[in-house]
């Protein structure tokens, strides 16, 4: 039985809401209270996209009950794609709730108890009235930049439910609001590559599949699992990339991977040379081959003298002249742990052959994780194959179908974050300065709302404790605001944050933490207003298939009926805004009162008419309607032009007329710009420094490495609480992969539950001993959702098996201030304690 708000208490919430302003009806569009007409099928077959593909989803009297991919383009499988019904159905929050002590006094909400309090259900209307006043409330007393609103995480695909850019819209013309940088991805490689070859690197297309199938003659996959990681893209996945890497299996090609652990993606190349270093060592390995080449002349000293800047400074350190430490293969294999042969042997291999090197993205979320990127175009510049045919590097093979040729067609538009808006002194809405209104262009007469400067993302929970705390960043300086309410959707911060324990201490300082959530996710559980928002598959939408292919466009239908009392982002940010200043800021918001089909209708027929315009496109898109009714995706066609695709090829071909972004317009292996800003853990040119905690240590703090990578069965934190649970859970818990060896010493057998801990936390994994892993290392995949024995406390177990209760909340360097989720050391154990029920998917108390 739902607990409801009880007659005492909706006097109390009646009486003090009832000065915020809530319309009901506007202009016969959108409303409050309005409930849309429905017209989903109840039965038969209907497309959507989601990021891990176009599927084709089976009803039956209104309920899914089947779905597979449209495009079967390879024999590759992709677990993701067969639990939409449990995506629909599992975990989800009904009611708009919010938590008991915030309802009974928002003033002194008790904010220690977050994560530990029942919950009681509201109106949908009340819980709209509750957040506008505490919003304004906020922006009151203590400013703008006290509202947090950089919402991180990976959203639903869909151009108009954005669900991000959907709360910065409602934020920013709303009064503004505190902002982050980056992410938690390419946090380091984000912030160093620009330096280095003038443009992010990490997401941009890169050099086509067809032309390294054609020319390489060796590939390399230094710390990529694509068979893990290609299941996904940001956008619709295009389904085209493992067909590629099918083609690289049947080429015979010579396949080197490096990597700690036997990946999924060691097990499908099967013929491919696995090198293990120890983690976090990649670039004393890097440098080893480095000095090896150089002092053998096998370097290119043309390409270095006419493309890049730099190398003779980086060279005396390689050599040891500014360190007094030669960085020759003996010194490189004491710290990697890979014997001086195969490091010349492999250094020999790249530069005999035409070698493309992708690289991925685990080694840059280390202890000064902007390095290993930087050493491997270092390099890959000796080598010199850089804008050859099938030579050279790549930062994103691996990611959302990179290297799949970019196709000839039209991109869909979405929703945007609008500009800030001015209020009067009354409080009412008057435009922002691109409405053309004279007034507040000026600024004259009225206030305008100023967003705060944005902080990097992965430093929220250094934010939170230390409000006022300056720290370095890329050459600039930036302090900390005061935040006292938080805004979150689209995201789980509790299964993708380092540092739980931490997190959870800082999550309990500001006043208001609200969230949009489909699902009862560890963060939604730490929150204090909790809206149900529909899930991709309740709302129709538009969205493109590929990242970088721009393969095509999705239809996005809904497929079922809105679950419980759940509402769309759209809608829920829309009502925000007649509740917190009128119609005047609602207009604004939706644009005179759009729907969704109202945007999804006007960003297709942008593209349509851009095909119109332009008749060398040829494609199969109709008028909307037509494209609607038949419930089929758009493809484009392919180009010579994009299969012959060669990054860097205009810069090598000719260096003046097409040069880098850098300062020098060439790479810069030496780069002034980060030695002007003397930093004490980045230096000017690629180097190694020793990890916070890593094997190699003289007095480590535990005993074994652990890596948490990208998990084979979800999407970080998404689908954990699908079946797909089933064919992975050991003993209930997520999975620990431990090498035989190290399970004998701790008496730990296949099916054990083990303890796993150190000074930040403790977790306890089911165990599975595996050759798949070295010895001295440990592997528990990221995304597990977190499940505290005792909930909301700090320092409690989780019986779930999240990795980040042991991860460190340190930044990469004051560079970029990335995470470092793949430096830390923990210790294990045989579990022998009381059986402890999982409640990660489950509803808090009161829900």
């Amino acid at each position: 039985m739902q607990e409801t708000i009880n007659r005492r208490g909706f006097l109390k919430i009646g009486a003090t809401l009832a000065s915020v302003p809530v319309f009901s009806q506007l202009s016969g569009t959108y409303s409050l209270f309005a409930k849309e007409p429905s017209d989903v099928l109840k039965n038969g077959e209907v497309i959507t996209g989601t990021h891990w593909g176009v599927l084709k989803v089976t009803l039956k009297d209104g309920k899914v009950i089947d779905s597979k991919p449209f495009f079967n383009t390879s024999k590759i499988p992709n677990s993701l794609q067969g639990n939409t019904a449990d995506m629909i159905y599992k975990s989800r929050i009904k009611y708009p709730m919010v938590r008991k002590s915030y309802l009974e006094n928002p003033d002194d909400p008790k904010p220690a108890l977050r994560g530990s309090e029942e919950f009681v259900r509201v109106s949908y209307e009340d819980a709209i009235k509750l957040v506008a006043r505490e919003l304004k409330k906020t922006r009151t007393q203590k400013g703008p930049a006290s509202v947090f609103a950089g919402s991180y995480g990976w959203k639903s695909v869909g151009n108009v439910h954005n669900s991000r850019i959907l709360l910065h819209r409602f934020m920013n013309l709303s009064g503004g609001f505190t902002g982050s940088l980056g992410d938690y991805s390419t946090g380091a490689s984000q912030i160093i590559m620009p330096h280095v070859i003038g443009s992010i690197g990490v997401y941009e297309q890169q050099t086509s599949w067809p032309v390294i199938l054609e020319h390489s003659n060796v590939v390399v996959l230094w710390g990529a699992n694509p068979i893990s990681t290609l299941k996904i893209s940001w956008q619709v996945d295009d389904a085209q990339a493992f067909a590629y890497l099918e083609k690289l299996k049947a080429s015979g090609k010579k396949l080197i991977i490096i990597d700690p652990r036997r990946s999924e993606t060691i097990h499908y190349f099967d013929k491919a040379r696995w090198i293990s270093p120890l983690p976090n060592t990649d670039v004393a390995m890097m440098l080893g081959m480095a000095n090896y080449l150089y002092k053998k002349r096998k370097y290119d000293k043309e390409f270095l003298e006419t493309y890049t800047v730099g190398f003779d400074r980086f060279s005396a350190y390689l050599l040891g002249k500014t360190d007094g430490i030669d960085k020759t293969t003996a010194w490189a294999s004491s710290i990697c742990r890979i014997d001086e042969k195969t490091i010349q042997e492999l250094a020999e291999l790249f530069f005999d052959n035409r070698t493309f090197i992708m690289s991925g993205w685990g080694i840059q979320r280390a202890h000064h994780g902007e390095q290993p990127h930087w050493m491997l175009v270092t390099l890959a510049s000796m080598l010199g194959q850089i804008g050859l045919q099938g030579g050279g590097f790549s930062l994103g093979h691996h990611y959302s179908g990179a290297g799949v040729p970019t196709r000839k067609g039209a991109t869909i538009g979405g929703i945007n974050a609008a500009s800030l808006g001015y209020f009067d002194e009354n409080g009412k809405f008057i435009g922002t300065k691109s409405s053309g209104n004279d007034a507040a262009s000026t600024g004259e007469s009225w206030k305008l709302k100023v967003s705060a400067s944005s902080f990097p993302v992965a430093r929220i929970a250094d934010a939170l404790l230390h409000p006022g705390k300056t720290i370095h960043h890329n050459g600039k300086m930036i302090t900390y605001p005061d935040i006292d309410f938080i805004y979150w959707v689209g995201g789980n911060p509790f299964s993708h944050h380092q540092n739980t324990n931490e997190l959870v201490k800082a999550w309990k300082k500001p006043r208001t933490i609200v969230m949009n959530s489909i699902y009862w996710t560890p963060s939604a559980k730490m929150a204090d207003i909790v809206f149900p928002a529909t899930s991709q598959y309740e709302r129709n939408d538009i969205a493109m298939i590929g990242d970088y292919s721009k393969h095509g466009i999705s239809p996005m239908k809904q497929l079922v009926e809105k679950q419980f009392e759940a509402k769309d982002d759209y809608q829920i940010f829309s009502d925000l805004c007649l509740a917190y200043a009128g119609k005047e800021l609602f207009n604004a918001y939706t644009e005179n009162g759009k729907k969704e089909m109202d945007w999804i209708e006007e960003y297709y027929n942008v593209a349509y008419n851009t095909i119109l315009k332009t008749p060398q496109l040829v494609t199969d898109m109709k008028p909307f309607k037509g494209f609607w009714s038949e419930n089929k995706p758009v493809v484009f066609n392919s180009s010579m032009e994009n299969e012959s695709f060669v990054k860097f090829k205009d810069f090598r071909d000719d260096p003046i007329l097409q040069p880098l972004g850098t300062p020098s317009g060439l790479i810069e292996i030496y780069s002034d710009t980060i030695a002007k800003m003397n930093y004490d853990d980045c230096r000017a040119y690629p180097s190694w420094f020793e990890p916070i905690e890593w094997l190699g240590m003289k007095q480590k703090p535990a005993e074994f490495h652990m890596l948490s990578p990208h998990p084979y069965d979800r999407l970080h934190s998404q689908q954990n609480q699908t079946r797909l649970r089933d064919t992975y859970a050991v003993a209930n818990h997520e999975p620990i992969y431990i090498n035989p060896k190290d399970a004998a010493k701790k008496q730990i057998k296949n099916g054990d539950t083990v303890r796993v801990f150190n000074a930040r936390g403790e977790i306890l994994t089911g165990a599975v001993v595996t050759d798949d892993v070295i010895e001295g290392v440990i592997c528990i995949y990221e995304g597990v959702w977190y499940d505290p024995e005792k909930p909301g406390a700090v320092g409690s177990i989780c019986k779930n098996g999240s990795p980040n209760l042991l991860t460190i909340d340190i930044p990469t360097s004051k560079l970029a201030n990335g995470n470092i989720s793949h430096t830390a050391l923990v210790n294990i154990e045989k579990y022998t304690g009381k059986t402890l029920p999982l409640t990660a998917f489950s509803a808090p108390k009161g829900a």
